[in-house]
């Protein structure tokens, strides 16, 4: 098994559910999102979602669009996000999650970025709006080098759809618990995550949920049913509210461990 693959399987040993955290890369500053890749592992994140900023991030809310503007706006390029790939891992084991859209990757070219990605330390790639039946090329080019594709499903995916997911998934599918963007009120927590196990349970794919989760009691809300659960918007708040990269930082340290505590499937 990869480094995903490995800290969703340690996580159920522990009994608890995986931690994934989001951080758009760049936001504040390429070398800020280095340190706070470390700061959210040593809190207790189990895998790290690193935004790939877009112009037109059309699943996600406002404050993950503020962020991908402001990146955006400090010169953060594909290229320049792997390098701090590079650079994390250097310094920390945790998975690293490459999480965007198609466009820019379909610029960059798909087997160069897998190939980059690879000598980098990346983990896999999780691309929100490439279809299942149009992946093929940059899934295939990332399973011979050893990287996991994540798919997305949603409470208005078809039986038949879920069940393609769960056969390209390589280490977990990602479940979103509502329709609509990051960041947003989810209505019911406890029904998703319900959802969410019920597919875990019928087509053998660990699952995490993400979208509307955003505080230590969501987590613990969620975390009873399903393997993983995925916290994006409320840390990227936390980095846009800090007076400066350092507080940024800490901040993200303090709320990932927060997080964390709720983590228990007990």
């Amino acid at each position: 098994m990869g480094r995903i693959a490995d800290a969703f399987e340690n996580a159920k040993k522990e009994n608890r559910a995986a931690l994934v955290i989001y951080l758009c890369a760049g936001d504040p500053d390429l070398s800020t999102t280095a340190d706070l890749v470390v700061a959210a592992a040593e809190a207790g994140a189990d895998v790290i979602e690193l935004g790939v900023p877009f112009s037109d991030p059309t699943a996600d809310g406002p404050a993950i669009q503020r962020a991908a503007e402001r990146s955006l706006r400090g010169g953060t390029t594909l290229a320049k996000v792997l390098d701090t790939v590079r650079v994390a891992r250097g310094r920390t084991d945790v998975p690293i999650l490459l999480f965007g859209y198609y466009n820019p990757i379909l610029a960059y070219g798909e087997q160069k970025l897998v190939d980059h990605a690879s000598r980098c330390g990346a983990d896999g790639f999780l691309v929100v709006d490439l279809p299942p039946e149009e992946s093929d090329g940059l899934r295939r080019p990332a399973l011979e080098n050893g990287l996991d594709f994540v798919p997305l499903v949603a409470p208005t995916s078809n039986r038949e759809r879920i069940a393609q997911a769960a056969e390209l998934a390589t280490s977990f599918i990602y479940y979103v618990s509502m329709t609509g963007v990051t960041g947003s009120q989810s209505a019911d927590l406890a029904n998703a995550a319900m959802r969410a196990a019920a597919l875990e349970r019928e087509f053998g794919r660990p699952t995490a949920l993400g979208f509307g989760v955003k505080t230590a009691e969501d987590v613990r809300i969620v975390a009873p049913h399903v393997a993983g659960v995925v916290v994006g918007s409320a840390v990227v708040r936390a980095i846009e509210d800090a007076p400066s990269p350092t507080a940024a930082v800490a901040a993200v340290r303090a709320l990932v461990s927060d997080l964390a505590r709720g983590l228990s499937r007990h």
